[in-house]
Formats: C-alpha cells, sequence, structure tokens
C-alpha cells in the first residue's frame, strides 16, 4: 500500500484515506474475533453433542450445577446480544 505525501496531499484527502485504512482494520478485527466465537460455538456444541462428556450412569449433582453454571454464563451472553433480560430497553 502507498501512502500519499502529506506535504504534496490535500489534508481532506489524508483523513479520508486514514478513515479508509482505520475502517480496513476494524473489519479484520471484527473478522478475527467472528472467527474465535464461531470456534467456542462449534466447540461447546461438539461437547453438547458428547452430554458433556457425560455418560447416564455416572450423572451427579455435581454435573448439574457445572451445566447450570454454563447456562447462566450463556444466558448472559445471549441476553446482551438479543437485548433481553437486564438488557433488555
Amino acid at each position: 500500500m502507498t501512502r500519499s505525501n502529506p506535504i504534496t496531499t490535500p489534508r481532506h484527502q489524508l483523513r479520508a484515506e486514514k478513515a479508509a485504512r482505520n475502517r480496513e482494520a476494524a473489519i479484520n478485527a471484527f473478522l478475527g474475533k467472528k472467527a474465535e466465537i464461531d470456534n467456542m460455538l462449534a466447540r461447546l456444541q461438539s461437547l453438547s453433542d458428547e452430554h458433556f462428556n457425560c455418560h447416564p450412569d455416572e450423572i451427579n449433582w455435581g454435573h448439574v450445577g457445572t451445566l447450570e453454571h454454563y447456562a447462566s454464563l450463556l444466558k448472559r451472553i445471549t441476553d446482551s446480544a438479543f437485548s433481553e433480560g437486564e438488557h433488555a430497553e
């Protein structure tokens, strides 16, 4: 990427170029975080498909407590994402 010469380039053009670079950086950061979330969701789905690695004959209240904790953390996320619960408008 070539940058404009700040001495010969009008200020408004420099600001526009800086804004474009900033938008591109924001898009790249957004896509990186989205990929991170997608990976976490896929891992959670896989773990859920395997019943959180619990065999039905071994399930106890400790397992229930663990899932309750996971559910409460996910509820905080979904409430925020969908403007529900304490995040409702």
